[in-house]
């Protein structure tokens, strides 16, 4: 068995399945540092630019569920390959529009909801795949899973350094890169990913409509936990990296490609601290629940810190790089858990409700941050902090160890 699993899940299968976080993330995280020039050359202010990271979120929160169910119904890379065909699409609507029209703002975010709609349908399912082909091992999911995120996280340290670079060339030229980059994910699906075939029939939609009521009705308690967390780390994530992104150039007139490789600082600990923690976990849920209220803890502290340091470049970075490894450590460990608590046949489901979750943080992140940074950013980033705080004490309450321990 053991030599079968490990055919099961090639190098190129592995590459393959990280290929696609790494894609879904460039698809957003590019465009941050880049929005000041949109600003300038569409002709639009700071939050019309901050939809289009939003536009792209919000399409991916409600077609997200879908996505998992349909993955769950027809099969993972059903799913995985149109999707990504439609990132693909979605990035040459959009780079067409600012390349030839006169006013392109629709028609960008157009392109960007269709990226979205993409977005929506191939990030959720590398999860349960992962959970699919390790089937019970926790260890080696936890390992996995580790990886993913790594490579999720990887692309937003390249995000910023590639999405300036790009756009010092030709400032629409990171629409067209995604469609690039897409091609090359469905490349190495549609060849390295091998999906174990399926003894049994899926189930119906009324009998999976019952199943996962009874779920959230056994697990809600702590499944509703790490949703809430995983809003909260997104929502903070993309709010301080627009708000770097503007900080940088209008404070310490940092821009282009030097500015890119400044906000990759934090994303940078924020990637290694993902890899650490994907390590360390190895599928044991107190030390999961351990790792989530230390991270959460200190990255509500940093994040009180933010406004204040924001004439002193180094500082903001340090304090901003706290926030990255708080983050790092924190998103392996909320795939985990929910990979391995979560019976196979729903997995695909509860993961996309997850990732939703996720992508409301993101899709409310940069809005949110364009309205209270000129008047009350400090008086923000506190109430941000405390919001941190109250979530480790629900941490501390709802995610039983003892319970799960039986469980697994």
């Amino acid at each position: 068995m053991e030599g079968h699993e490990k055919n099961n899940v090639s190098i190129w299968c592995l590459i393959s399945m990280a290929s696609i976080p790494l894609v879904m993330t460039l698809g957003n995280s590019m465009l941050i540092p880049v929005l000041p020039i949109f600003e300038e050359k569409v002709g639009i202010s700071s939050f019309q630019s901050s939809m289009v990271i939003t536009s792209y979120s919000v399409a991916s929160i409600f077609l997200i569920p879908i996505a998992g169910y349909l993955s769950d119904r027809f099969g993972r890379k059903m799913v995985i390959l149109p999707s990504l065909v439609l990132a693909l699409i979605g990035g040459l609507v959009a780079g067409y529009a600012s390349w030839k029209l006169d006013d392109p703002f629709t028609w960008i975010i157009i392109g960007r909801v269709l990226q979205g709609i993409g977005a929506a349908g191939a990030s959720p399912i590398i999860l349960p795949l992962v959970g699919d082909l390790y089937k019970d091992d926790d260890e080696k999911t936890s390992a996995c899973l580790g990886i993913i995120e790594t490579s999720n996280t990887f692309g937003k340290v390249l995000s910023p350094i590639l999405g300036s670079l790009f756009a010092a060339f030709i400032w629409f030229l990171p629409f067209f890169s995604i469609s690039f980059f897409s091609l090359i994910s469905i490349v190495l699906v549609f060849f390295f990913i091998k999906v174990p075939k399926e003894k049994e029939e899926p189930k119906k939609f009324k009998e999976f409509w019952q199943d996962t009521k009874q779920i959230f009705k056994q697990e809600g308690k702590w499944l509703y936990t790490v949703f809430l967390i995983g809003v909260f780390v997104m929502l903070v994530l993309f709010g301080v990296l627009f708000f770097l992104s503007e900080n940088l150039e209008k404070i310490h007139d940092l821009h282009g490609v030097k500015k890119g490789f400044v906000i990759a600082i934090p994303l940078f600990f924020l990637c290694v601290s993902s890899y650490v923690a994907g390590k360390k976990i190895k599928g044991e849920l107190p030390i999961m629940k351990k790792i989530i209220m230390i991270s959460l803890a200190v990255l509500s502290i940093s994040l009180v810190f933010v406004g204040y340091t924001k004439e002193n470049v180094f500082l903001l970075l340090l304090v901003t790089s706290l926030v990255g490894i708080a983050i790092g450590a924190l998103l392996p460990t909320l795939d985990a858990i929910i990979t391995q608590n979560i019976e196979k046949e729903l997995r695909g489901t509860i993961t996309s409700f997850y990732m939703s979750s996720r992508f409301i943080g993101v899709a409310a992140g940069p809005p949110v941050m364009s309205l209270v940074m000129k008047n009350h950013l400090n008086i923000s980033y506190i109430i941000t902090g405390i919001i941190g705080i109250c979530i480790v004490l629900i941490v501390m309450k709802s995610i039983n160890t003892d319970k799960k321990e039986a469980a697994n």
